[in-house]
Formats: structure tokens, sequence, C-alpha cells
């Protein structure tokens, strides 16, 4: 599992939930993707996370490098508050419905 966390800018919330949910709809479409999530903190205005769910970890590493994944960086750069922050899990009780 990838899990990237987002803060926008004050004021650029909403560009940048437009930027990760496209990103989202694209990465859903790649091979070996099982899933992925966009969730907004309701306790942290401004922060969006990403949560990717992967069949292997080189089908998640493999994707940091996909066209959606540099324009969704592309797109959001002028959008955050700060730099991202990016963590590979591995699952230990993750599972999926079908």
């Amino acid at each position: 599992m990838v899990v990237g966390i987002f803060e926008a800018r004050t004021g650029r919330e909403a560009e940048l939930a437009a930027n990760l949910a496209r990103y989202v709809v694209l990465t859903r479409r790649r091979p070996d993707c099982r899933n992925v999530d966009l969730v907004a903190s309701v306790v942290h205005r401004g922060r969006v996370v990403v949560i990717e769910k992967w069949a292997s970890p080189d089908a998640a590493r493999a994707h940091l490098d996909a066209e959606e994944t540099v324009e969704m960086a592309t797109g959001a750069k002028d959008l955050l508050a700060s730099s991202p922050e990016f963590d590979l899990l591995e699952s230990i009780s993750a599972h999926d419905l079908e």
C-alpha cells in the first residue's frame, strides 16, 4: 500500500482535491491497482490523503513514474502548503472486498 498525505495552501483546498481526484480516477485504471481512495481530514482543514492498494510492492513503485503521477505532482506543486508525505506500507490486516 502507498499512502500520500497532502496539505493544501489556504484557499486552494478545492483545487488540490480536484487535482488528486483526477489522479485517483486515472490510477484506478492501472494494471495491478487494487484500489485507490481519496479522503479529506475532518480534523485538519486542507489535509487530503490518498490511499493506494497495489498487487505488489513492485507495482506500487513502478506507478511512481507513471504519467498520471507526474502530472499530479506537477499540478499540485503550487497548491501545497508543504511537501507531501509518502509511505510505502506492508499489509498486516488489509482486505479486499470483491
